[in-house]
Parts: C-alpha cells; sequence; structure tokens
C-alpha cells in the first residue's frame, strides 16, 4: 500500500528538517520527502494545519500482562499508546511474575506478536523477582531480546548487586533504568514530605531518598565505566547532580513524566487518590527545575511512567491506595500546554524528547523520518481542543488525575510500519 502525507508540517529533528513537506510511504517504508509530490496512491491524507513527526517513543509503560489483566492488558495498552501518538514503548519487568528470566518472557512475547498494534520492547528484572537478593539472568534474557533492565516500582540497594549489573548491562549492551528510592528513607511515606503533607496528617516521602540514591548510584556507574539511566526524575536536587554528572563525563541520562511538570503537592489536598504516584508529586520549585532541565538538555526524555489502576485499587483512603497513574493518552497534550505553550521547548525540541533522544537512548531504530526507514509517523492537530472525558479512555484503567481536564493538541492519524493504525482519531480496529 502506497500513502501521500501532503502539506503537512514536517519536523524531524534528528534530519534538521522542519518545514512544509509532503511524505510518501509505500511498502511499508518512507519513500520520499519533498514539497510537492503528485504520485498515484493508494490514499492521500491533507495535512495542512497538521504536525507530522517521527512516532512518539515512551521508554516506561506498565503493561501489567501477565498477572494483573484487570488493570491493563498488551492490546488494551497499546491502543491507548495509539491514542497518544506513540508507535514504540518499553514494557517495564514489575509483572506477576516478573520478567526474570527467559522461561517468563515467552508468554509475553507471544502476547506482543499476537495483540499489540504498537511496537513493544521488553526491560528484563535486574533481580530475581525484583527483591533485590540475587541477580536475574540477564544475559539470557538478553538472548531472548530484552533492551533493558529495571527493577523499577523497587531500588537495587545492594551496592554489590547494583555494581556488578551494571557491568553486566555495559558487556551486554543493554541499559540500565534506575528506579532510584532508598527504601528506608522512604519507608511507609504517601506524599512528598512538606508543608502539604503535614497539613493533610500524611506521612512524607522525603526528597532525599531519591537524590541520595541517585548521586549513590551514578558514582557506582562511574566506577563500573558504564551507562545509567535515572527513571522518574521529580526533584530540584536530582537533576542538580544529574547536571553537574554529565560536565564531569558520566554516562547518564534521564526522563522525567508529565505528571511531575504539570502537577504539584498541593493538588493531593483533596486527597484524590489519582494524585498519588511514586516518586510523590513535589513542589513548585521542583516543578520549575523539571522545566528548566527539560529546556537546559539535562533531561532527556519525557515518559509516562504508565501505571494502569483499577477503580476498587485506588477508591479508598489515600494511605491505601496503590501509586500510580495512567499517561499515555495525555502525555502529548500536557507536554505542549505545560512546555510549548509557555516557551518552555519549541515543537522540535519537544519531539525531540518525545521520539528521537527516547530511541536514542534506547539504542532502537526510530525517532526520525529517513528515507528508507520505517514508517512510523505521527500527525498532530495542534490546536485541536478537546476534554478527556471518562468514556474515552482506551487504557482499561480510568486512574487518571487529567479526567474531565480541557486540553489540546489532538492526534489524528497514526502509522506503524507504514500501516495507518488510527485515522481521522479513530483506531483502527
Amino acid at each position: 500500500m502506497r500513502y501521500l502525507i501532503k502539506n503537512g508540517h514536517v519536523i524531524d529533528p534528528a534530519n534538521k528538517i522542519d518545514g512544509t513537506l509532503d511524505i510518501l510511504i509505500s511498502g511499508g517504508k518512507i519513500e520520499r520527502l519533498a514539497r510537492s509530490i503528485s504520485d498515484k496512491c493508494d490514499e492521500t491524507i491533507d495535512a495542512k494545519g497538521k504536525i507530522v513527526a517521527p512516532g512518539l517513543i515512551d521508554m516506561h509503560v506498565h503493561l501489567r500482562e501477565p498477572g494483573r489483566e484487570d488493570e491493563e492488558t498488551v492490546r488494551t495498552g497499546t491502543r491507548a499508546a495509539i491514542r497518544g501518538g506513540f508507535t514504540a514503548i518499553l514494557s517495564m519487568p514489575n509483572t506477576e511474575p516478573a520478567m526474570d528470566s527467559q522461561k517468563t518472557m515467552v508468554g509475553l512475547k507471544d502476547k506482543i506478536k499476537k495483540e499489540a498494534m504498537a511496537a513493544v520492547f521488553i526491560a528484563g528484572a535486574v533481580t530475581e523477582a525484583r527483591a533485590g537478593k540475587k541477580l536475574s539472568d540477564i544475559r539470557g534474557m538478553k538472548k531472548e531480546g530484552i533492551i533493558a533492565i529495571s527493577d523499577d516500582g523497587s531500588s537495587v540497594e545492594d551496592e554489590g548487586l547494583m555494581l556488578e549489573a551494571l557491568k553486566i548491562a555495559k558487556d551486554e549492551g543493554l541499559l540500565f533504568i534506575d528506579h532510584c528510592e532508598y527504601s528506608p528513607l522512604s519507608a511507609r511515606g504517601v506524599m512528598n514530605k512538606g508543608f502539604m503533607s503535614t497539613k493533610m496528617g500524611l506521612r512524607g516521602i522525603p526528597r532525599e531518598a531519591e537524590y541520595k540514591k541517585v548521586e549513590a548510584d551514578i558514582k557506582l556507574a562511574r566506577k563500573a565505566s558504564a551507562g545509567i539511566h535515572i527513571a522518574h526524575v521529580s526533584c530540584k536536587e536530582t537533576i542538580d547532580i544529574i547536571r553537574k554528572a554529565k560536565k564531569d563525563g558520566v554516562r547518564v541520562t534521564c526522563e522525567v513524566t508529565p505528571h511531575h511538570f504539570a502537577l504539584t503537592d498541593e493538588c493531593s489536598a483533596t486527597y484524590d487518590t489519582n494524585t498519588k504516584m511514586n516518586p510523590p508529586l513535589r513542589t513548585g520549585e521542583d516543578v520549575a527545575a523539571v522545566k528548566q532541565g527539560l529546556a537546559d538538555g539535562t533531561i532527556d526524555a519525557i515518559a509516562t511512567d504508565h501505571a494502569p489502576h483499577t477503580d476498587s485499587e485506588k477508591d479508598v483512603e489515600f494511605d491505601c491506595a496503590p501509586f500510580g497513574v495512567i499517561g499515555l493518552e495525555t502525555s502529548l497534550s500536557l507536554a505542549v500546554a505545560e512546555l510549548v505553550d509557555k516557551k518552555i521547548l519549541g515543537w522540535a525540541e519537544l519531539i525531540s524528547r518525545m521520539s528521537v533522544n527516547p530511541a536514542k537512548v534506547l539504542k532502537i531504530e526510530g525517532g526520525n523520518l529517513k528515507i528508507g526507514s520505517p514508517a512510523d509517523i505521527v500527525i498532530i492537530d495542534p490546536a485541536k481542543e478537546y476534554v478527556y472525558k471518562r468514556d474515552m479512555v482506551e487504557s482499561k484503567s480510568r486512574n487518571s488525575p487529567f479526567l474531565d481536564w480541557q486540553l489540546k493538541a489532538r492526534v489524528s492519524w497514526v502509522f506503524v510500519g507504514g500501516k495507518p493504525v488510527m485515522k481521522d482519531e479513530v483506531i483502527i480496529k
């Protein structure tokens, strides 16, 4: 099938393209980019007034399958990804059982092959059952196709294990994604430790629980001469530490979530459990630091940390509710509202943080519109406004703090491997 996208504002930061161009798709690949293409095609899309960009890539997603199919599945999670403009995602290993061996990966790989609407890459667990006691079979999982390792949701606190895992990741060409949290410091905290936690009578999670672990793990990465990626950065001190480490030549990258630049801990004042996540929402000063880190390049990527939970799990007291919110469907719109509209980033810089850089950090194909590359493309209507309603959520879970928000920048078309999977805002089943 041949498709022609005409008159769109093409933004491809990897190839320094930012202007009105046509794109010809043939045989699943990008065949040509030019100012005026008139070839006959099976379908022509008029993208006038819209942005055409490489498909977005989310390097931090919880699909919950296997084990918690009541919260999310490969099918529903990738539908949510398509709705948000993502053509590739990285599935995190805190499933039930955890992705900690070749054996546990077989079923997930089969599900992905049969049911995924977007490309799904897999991260394996660093330690068996993510318990932090014994390293998992990292080399064996590499043979099964993992591209990263992480104990996300838990931190590897044994320095010896951490150092050994960093060395193995380096030798195997895998990305080490670090959930940085000292559990003795975070203890049983449920929100950011500070004025709001005191006012609400809730146990706080001190910022030291994050940035002290980041500081320690960057030192270990330097010792191992290995790279390290810091997940879901949330506070000013962490960003300062990463900024300095980069200047010192450490191979460290990091990501931030939309909820950490769109919300503060004051949003928890209503005890809405959809504002409970880990790391927790921080202060206005931290939000400003996150935005500065995105602007100056300290923060490499925007990732959702999409963490589905059922209504019954979240509809409890704040103390008892699980951490986490969904985010695949709102990530782009929130980034436009908080970063583009507020002049923190331009569109090209935003596409870099949501597509180009994730591809580079993960070392996967994508993040560009190079001729001959797979046609993973998103078409965005930057001015389209909508209200994010519960009944329009594609995820199997509805635990979003952004329900009923007025948003803008709506994804209209998505191509995965040259095949349209969403057309005029309708996902093709």
